[in-house]
């Protein structure tokens, strides 16, 4: 969790055009580990996960990043991974794909709110197209990360501590 954050919160700064920075391919696999997490050992040990992660990441990414960004990193990041965590479990008993997809859905739209008008808002940055080509490409690897979410459904007894 802390490397993918750490990344994104790094390739952030690159923009690959009008639309669209580095960070966009990084950032949706936090929550591929957090609804792994969560399938496997429950919304509690999720949300661990996410704080955790959360701490370790701001710490880095103000050495790594401007301020402004590490401080909106950490705030969308926490709250869209407690919103995905929340829309995870409502959504668990569905079809396999519904909790991991739809969660991320949604918790991207508020991640991305967030994150682009805290860290951009008032600068030469368009942080309104960023945050559009941002979640587009968030909203299309949630579907490509179906794929490992699946992969790794039958492994995830390892991911279980033992007593």
């Amino acid at each position: 969790m802390l490397m993918v954050i750490v990344s994104a919160n790094y390739l952030v700064q690159f923009p690959i055009n009008d639309w669209l920075t580095w960070g966009a391919f990084t950032f949706p696999i936090a929550f591929l580990v957090t609804d792994l997490t969560n399938r496997a050992v429950g919304a509690p040990a999720a949300r661990r996960v996410a704080w955790t992660g959360f701490a370790m990441a701001v710490v880095i990414s103000l050495a790594l990043a401007p301020w402004r960004i590490a401080v909106a990193s950490g705030l969308a990041f926490i709250i869209g991974q407690l919103l995905d965590i929340v829309a995870f479990n409502r959504l668990r008993a569905l079809s396999w794909w519904k909790a991991p997809l739809l969660g991320s859905m949604v918790a991207s739209i508020v991640d991305t709110g967030i994150f682009f008008f805290l860290a951009f808002a008032g600068s030469e940055m368009n942080w309104l197209m960023l945050a559009t080509g941002d979640l587009g490409i968030k909203w299309l690897m949630a579907a490509a990360l179906l794929a490992p979410y699946r992969m790794m459904l039958p492994r995830l007894q390892l991911w279980v501590p033992m007593h």
